[in-house]
């Protein structure tokens, strides 16, 4: 039997090849064990567009080694989510069959590297990795260098890539800056992290020189010796200051740039890495980047010539900026683009960045029930504004946001990832999206934090399956990753239609989907192809996908089920089809504005009736009776259509006949009317109990941002508008919803409905007055979500539901308005007894914490485990 013999990693010498040579038959001799599998550390870079990316937190995906969980600074206990889990290097690799499995060609790693494991000052760990204090060393948490080694090698071998995340902004929180701050003299106002673990500096050179008491230290000028931004719109802060506390590195430092191009090059001769996704990069000067990657330095040169130099020629670095823009604007994303292409020379800055503006169009969309025209609107505009959109990350959650299924539903998830996989960008799927995971940094093993006590590497679970399906559907058809996108079809109103086309070497795919939890109808699409072409079914989201054929005039028109999706492949065949002999056509209304109801007409031939639809809105269609000769008219009700920015659409449509009119789009202006209007006391943001305080954080500082002021509910037929007005409306964090520091919890009761639910999920509360809740807006910076009481209780939020609320907000009258379609309150013709209530607190992942005692990140002076998550409330405001 053969035994253990560790084999020379160096060239094996003359004497030993002898020895070998001559071993023969001989195998129990230790020399006659054969050499292990040589790593395979260096490859040739990918064609990245083609790639499929699975995005890990190493430390909450899979223990691999037990051994190096605690290191005895109190930072491990997997029941905190502040405080590292276990996860690491080998556990990757002890899953790189069951990443491959779902389609996954690339996996991301948060920073390996060596951490502040604990930080006192905030009473946080930095389990994730991205508060480094050694750029250079592999955190006794993730393994060793030898583990990091293996897991390149083992994906090189499976045919897969490594990206590992890196940080050039900042180190973690080793000094902070508290009670005020002076530019002329750094000392002031200063924290030294004294008791931070395992040190209280970092390790490595030159970042170790980051006490501005000493004079050596500040003539290094490693760092900026500044306070956190509070001011996300001062460009100088943005550069300049600290992120969340964490230490800002003068990244125009001559040393400082040097350190980090060897100290990211280190990563890539020793260990393989094949790509690097850059956190935080609109902190950094653009030079930085170029500096970085494209470095002519002889000694240290940029990553670029880093890379090549162990054959990567197309190595991919692509940056993190966390920006999206609102509904049919590209400000953010424009300056997105000039971190990838610099603005003044046209030269390449960043190979790619990560789609964020993309992120949240589709998250608004698919899962809040937005108008598909809003995600039509930036697909248009990611192909105009960026040189280089194949190369931009697409994803649909990531650790930093909540995950999709937080305020999404399933379907709207499986459309999400369609989409994904069906676009230009690369497609990056966040650990346990596959597994359903609504927490937002759950661990997948069972050990680990809110695993729910269970591994969760189940290659049978539904969403897995899903994912492996159309991540075949887009390595089988490279239309979708190379080809470019039109946008044929979409609603203007509300969720239903939405069609593209993917056009790539004479091949085209044509994408449909149905984003309403309602049938909409698709009429008239225009497909470009000739009559009664045949479209081939290349997958569907659900049930079988079955052949199109295209009408008489090429175009496509069909009944979607609720939350469907189609992909078919043009073909150049034609299928034999009898037109039908019934016609309907109408008045041309070509963008006409309407202050009110209107009424359309026009003729139809072999019909005894029809359907006109609004907004492709199926179940809530008008059925038409056309006179005797054929002639008709119908009166087109406006009560619930709340915005006159907003294109609608019309169509009369016979389905048993299956003929079409021409379509037709028209806005409408009305205004909504005051219904309830509540003044809230000043200075009430004390908790029932009336001894809650703040955070002691400076970012809250005296803004007061949970004291609600006035409270205004308006209607328009069963649409709702509600304004509410705070003490102060801040964007300290530079929240993509335009207001932070204050989560809005509003509860909503319909007269006559079955059901309700008094509990208040997660609040550790009840209604007040009896009061039942069948609808519950939960909103604050970073996500809007909409919950029917179906399956609520103390404990759940109940169901996800859609269209979710359109968010305003006034930071001049520090008014945030929440404006509710009739759709999202089941098509209410009245609002007539109706009972709002609205409540403030905050939200990080969950509703934040309150503590007995003083907090710097919770609230305080209550137990957060009994007492009720309110600081402010209104009464019941009943609708009259």
């Amino acid at each position: 039997m053969k035994r253990f013999h560790p084999w020379p990693t160096v060239a094996m010498t003359a004497v030993a090849a002898a020895l070998l040579a001559s071993c023969g038959d001989n195998s129990d001799l230790p020399c006659c064990d054969p050499p292990p599998p040589a790593q395979l550390l260096h490859v040739a870079s990918p064609e990245w567009q083609d790639q499929i990316v699975y995005f890990v937190m190493t430390d909450r995906f899979n223990d691999g080694d037990p051994s190096n969980n605690d290191q005895g600074a109190g930072e491990f206990d997997p029941a905190d989510g502040a405080k590292y889990s276990g996860g690491d290097l080998r556990g990757v690799e002890a899953k790189i069959d069951y990443i491959k499995g779902l389609g996954a060609t690339a996996v991301w790693v948060t920073p390996p590297v060596a951490n502040q494991w604990w930080d006192p000052l905030n009473n946080y760990g930095g389990y994730h990795g991205y508060w480094a204090s050694n750029f250079m060393e592999v955190d006794k948490h993730m393994g060793t260098l030898a583990d990091y080694k293996s897991l390149s090698s083992s994906l090189h071998k499976s045919g897969m890539y490594l990206i590992q995340d890196v940080v050039l902004n900042h180190t973690g929180n080793f000094f902070s800056y508290r009670g005020g701050y002076d530019a002329a003299d750094p000392t002031k106002f200063l924290v030294m992290n004294t008791a931070s673990k395992p040190g209280a500096a970092p390790t490595q050179s030159p970042f170790d020189l980051n006490d501005p008491r000493n004079a050596d230290h500040v003539k290094a000028g490693i760092y900026h010796w500044t306070p956190s931004i509070s001011d996300f719109q001062d460009a100088t802060q943005e550069k300049n200051y600290q992120l969340s506390d964490l230490d800002d590195l003068n990244t125009e430092n001559p040393a400082v740039r040097d350190a980090l191009r060897k100290s990211y090059a280190y990563w890539i001769k020793e260990v393989g890495v094949d790509g690097f996704r850059i956190d935080t990069a609109f902190y950094v000067p653009p030079d930085t980047f170029k500096d970085f990657l494209y470095s002519t330095d002889t000694t240290n040169p940029g990553i670029v010539a880093a890379a090549k130099a162990t054959g990567r020629e197309n190595f991919l670095s692509f940056g993190e900026g966390f920006a999206s823009d609102r509904a049919y604007e590209d400000t953010k994303a424009k300056k997105i683009d000039s971190y990838m292409t610099d603005p003044a020379t046209g030269e390449t800055i960043l190979p790619g960045m990560i789609n964020f503006p993309l992120y949240t169009s589709a998250g608004d969309v698919f899962a809040r029930g937005r108008p598909t025209a809003e995600l039509g609107y930036r697909i248009r505009d990611v192909m105009t504004t960026h040189k280089r959109p194949h190369l931009m990350p697409s994803f649909l959650d990531n650790h930093d946001v909540d995950r999709f299924l937080a305020g999404g539903s399933e379907a709207g998830l499986k459309q999400n990832l369609l989409m994904m996989m069906t676009l230009p960008g690369i497609p990056v799927i966040y650990y346990g999206t596959e597994q359903a995971f609504k927490e937002q940094r759950a661990a997948m093993f069972k050990a680990g934090y809110k695993s729910g006590g269970k591994d969760n590497f189940d290659t049978t679970a539904p969403l897995y399956q899903y994912i492996a399906q159309v991540s075949a559907l887009r390595k089988a058809n490279k239309v979708f990753s190379r080809g470019t996108p039109t946008v044929l079809k979409e609603n203007g109103a509300a969720a239903g239609v939405f069609a593209y086309k993917m056009s790539w070497n004479g091949t085209t795919a044509f994408v449909v989907f149905n984003t309403a939890d309602g049938e909409t109808l698709l009429d008239n699409l225009e497909t470009g192809l000739a009559a009664h072409a045949v479209l081939k079914p290349l997958f569907a989201a659900s049930g079988t996908a079955t052949q199109a054929v295209a009408d008489k005039n090429g175009r496509l028109s069909m009944k979607l089920p609720a939350r469907s999706a189609y992909v078919w492949l043009a073909t150049a065949d034609t299928a034999s089809v009898v037109d039908p002999t019934a016609t309907i056509s109408m008045t041309a209304l070509n963008d006409v504005k309407e202050a009110g109801d209107f009424i359309v007409s026009g003729v139809s031939t072999e019909l005894t009736n029809f359907k006109l639809v609004i907004d492709g809105d199926v179940a809530h269609a008008q059925t038409v009776t056309p006179a005797g000769d054929g002639s008709w008219s119908a009166t087109v009700d406006t009560a619930t259509m709340i915005d006159p920015t907003i294109r609608h659409s019309i169509v009369a449509w016979s389905e048993t006949s299956a003929v079409l009119s021409n379509s037709g789009s028209f806005f409408v202006d009305r205004p909504f009317v005051k219904l309830a209007e509540v003044v809230d006391p000043a200075g009430d943001d004390v908790g029932p109990t009336g001894v809650y305080k703040y955070p002691t954080n400076d970012s809250w500082g005296s803004n007061r941002q949970l004291d609600l002021r006035k409270v205004t509910v308006s209607g328009a037929g069963g649409a709702m508008r509600i304004d509410v007005q705070t003490n102060k409306v801040t964007t300290v964090w530079n929240p993509a919803n335009g207001f932070d520091h204050v989560a809005f919890t509003i509860f909503i009761e319909v007269p006559g409905k079955a059901g309700g639910v008094t509990a208040m999920p997660l609040q550790n509360a009840v209604l007040p007055g009896g009061m039942k809740w069948h609808y519950r807006l939960r909103a604050h910076g970073w996500s809007n979500a909409i919950f029917t009481s179906a399956g609520a209780s103390a404990s759940n939020e109940g169901t996800n539901a859609s269209p979710a609320a359109g968010l305003k907000v006034d930071t001049a009258t520090n008014t945030v308005s929440f404006i509710l379609p009739d759709a999202s309150l089941g098509k209410l013709s009245s609002l007539s007894g109706v009972k709002v209530y609205v409540t403030t607190w905050d939200y990080d992942g969950g509703y934040r914490g309150l503590s007995p005692t003083t907090q710097e990140w919770a609230f305080w002076g209550g137990n957060g485990a009994t007492d009720p998550l309110v600081m402010d409330d209104t009464t019941v405001i009943s609708l009259p």
